[in-house]
């Protein structure tokens, strides 16, 4: 691992004395490239060079330590020895998990889609408590949402919804939002007072360009209709809603939120071309099977990720087993406890398969 690292430092620093090369400086394109992977080696080269700064600060003060005649100096070389001991080991421990294989899409923007499982109209409300849970943890961010379509309900909950997110390392943290949430509480339609169960889907999909999925226009259905507003009314006199049905998988994108026809077929395409490489991806996944796969960050469709219990103010992710409470804080849009814990769970599984 020594070797990998002193490796990539190098080819940081090769890069680095490209950037002074007049052929290179004076092509956009290559500065821009070489920019970009620079950019991506800063954060692994700098730990490096502090462990390797570390490293030898330990061997030093070890020497100290060992060969110092005065008692009271030893004495402090040796508590200087611990507390390097530590630092070298955190140091060593956070290159590993920056050595970790990226996921090529952690910077990709997305599309998330919640719909409405078991439970009725108060299915259709917890989709909407989703929907808002993740509008605010993206405004917390900093992040960009744009709504695409949405099939609300008469109690201002969603049969469906579909929305996008665009910001920096979107997909690296929505990506574990991915499978079946369930609500435990009183539902307002409920006279009795009984707690009930409800569940909604929600799917995390990393937009893709053009050219990773190859959507050929005959393979299309495209339907143009008049965009509704709430209640289903139609709200435009002139057709700008678009439905596209892929005819090879039957998968259907419907767009409604943009001003004209050209911007929702355009966003329709993008949540398609998404869903397709996402189904890919998934086919590619099984076909490997005998290989490791990580419970967190899977995306497992069926399985139970996540219980929003009202009664006990908690919320539990079944796929690590830890619990948070305050809930109303984090239907709020606080979710980076949760996703911190994921992705730490995520980094200890695939370290233990790194060579």
């Amino acid at each position: 691992m020594l070797d990998k690292l002193a490796s990539i430092e190098q080819h940081y620093e090769e890069l680095h004395n490209s950037m002074a090369d007049p052929a290179v400086s004076s092509d956009p394109a290559r500065v821009r490239a070489i920019t970009r992977e620079l950019s991506g080696l800063e954060e692994l080269v700098a730990k490096f060079r502090e462990y390797k700064a570390t490293r030898d600060a330990l061997e030093k003060t070890r020497a100290l330590a060992r060969d110092e005649t005065d008692e009271e100096l030893r004495a402090l070389a040796r508590d200087e020895v611990a507390h390097l001991e530590a630092e070298e080991t955190r140091l060593w421990q956070e290159l590993r998990v920056l050595l970790l294989p990226k996921d090529p899409r952690d910077d990709k923007d997305v599309f998330v889609e919640i719909r409405a499982g078991t439970g009725g109209e108060e299915a259709a409300l917890f989709a909407a408590d989703l929907y808002r849970m993740y509008t605010r943890y993206a405004e917390d961010k900093g992040w960009k949402v744009e709504l695409v379509d949405e099939n609300r309900t008469g109690l201002k909950g969603f049969k469906e919804v579909v929305f996008e997110i665009k910001g920096k390392g979107a997909f690296s943290r929505m990506k574990y939002e991915s499978g079946v949430h369930r609500v435990q509480r009183i539902p307002v339609t409920e006279a009795s007072g009984r707690i009930h169960t409800s569940t909604a889907t929600v799917a995390v999909l990393a937009e893709v360009d053009e050219v990773e999925v190859d959507v050929k226009p005959d393979d299309l259905k495209i339907d143009i209709f008049h965009a509704s507003g709430h209640g289903g009314q139609n709200v435009q006199k002139v057709a700008t809603a678009v439905r596209i049905t892929h005819l090879p998988t039957g998968l259907v994108v419907t767009c409604q939120d943009q001003r004209s026809q050209l911007q929702n077929k355009i966003r329709a395409l993008n949540v398609l071309r998404a869903r397709l490489y996402e189904i890919e991806l998934e086919k590619q996944q099984r076909e490997q099977i005998e290989t490791r796969r990580s419970q967190v960050g899977s995306g497992e469709r069926a399985e139970k990720i996540r219980t929003y219990n009202f009664p006990q103010d908690r919320v539990t992710d079944h796929r690590i087993g830890s619990t948070w409470h305050n809930l109303p804080r984090i239907l709020d849009g606080d979710l980076d406890p949760l996703i911190d814990a994921l992705i730490l769970e995520d980094q200890s599984e695939k370290l233990k398969w790194q060579v």
